[in-house]
């Protein structure tokens, strides 16, 4: 089976200041709370076997987005619970997140993000939730918010190209905190000058890759898997182009 690109990203290098001072107040939604599953055990993960396009993946696929564009400080990791919501783990994406499994649109998590005004999530100006990630996160509730993994069982790297594999990356991992509104590290990757920019001078590789002297990536998360560091690989050895 080859291997089934997943919207998976690098959780971001630093969360820069100004983010302390965005709003992060959302609509309440209509109070309707439906988790399939008992907080307290969250952390047991129900890994299936080879990974299915039918299938959306918390782990893979759902928590790098919530850490890379919600659970940061000022806003929703543990230590600022604005409102009490924290969106930083399984456990408590689900006790906090107002997830209403028989109507997915309606969970108070997905209405702050696809709202797209003042109080939308992430909060403005960071850059919004694209109509991608909406439809991983309603995708998941609808399928039961349930904590899942899967098992790559194979890796085609034989047509790796920026527009379907690494802008993808980092649109979902890394823009939460590397945009023009919150160049966390003085990074900005909204556009492909500036993935080709850190691609060239090796932060691209050397922090997905955990190699000694670079900030490893992802930062709070898990490592990309063998495949995906690949696929960078092969990408900028390629030339890094904007293809």
């Amino acid at each position: 089976m080859k291997y089934t690109n997943f919207p998976v990203l690098i959780p971001s290098l630093l969360v820069s200041s100004i983010f302390l001072a965005y709003s992060c107040e959302h609509d309440q939604g209509d109070g309707i709370t439906n988790v399939p599953v008992n907080p307290s055990q969250g952390n047991e993960v129900t890994t299936g076997s080879a990974c299915s396009p039918d299938t959306t993946y918390f782990v893979q696929q759902v928590l790098p987005v919530f850490q890379s564009s919600c659970a940061m400080s000022g806003c929703h990791d543990a230590a600022t619970h604005k409102e009490g919501i924290v969106l930083d783990s399984y456990s408590r994406i689900i006790a906090t997140g107002g997830i209403n499994v028989s109507n997915p649109t309606k969970s108070k998590i997905y209405r702050a993000m696809a709202n797209g005004g003042e109080e939308s999530m992430p909060p403005f100006p960071a850059t919004p939730m694209n109509s991608s990630q909406l439809a991983i996160i309603s995708k998941w509730i609808g399928q039961g918010a349930k904590n899942n993994s899967c098992i790559e069982s194979g890796c085609d790297t034989s047509n790796v190209k920026y527009s379907t594999h690494i802008k993808p990356l980092i649109q979902n991992a890394c823009q939460g905190c590397h945009n023009a509104a919150n160049a966390g590290g003085g990074i900005d990757l909204s556009a492909y000058s500036g993935v080709k920019a850190i691609a060239d001078n090796g932060k691209f590789f050397g922090s997905v890759s955990h190699l000694s002297g670079y900030s490893a990536m992802p930062k709070n998360g898990n490592k990309l898997t063998d495949c995906q560091i690949n696929m960078v690989k092969i990408w900028i050895n390629k030339g890094a182009l904007q293809n």
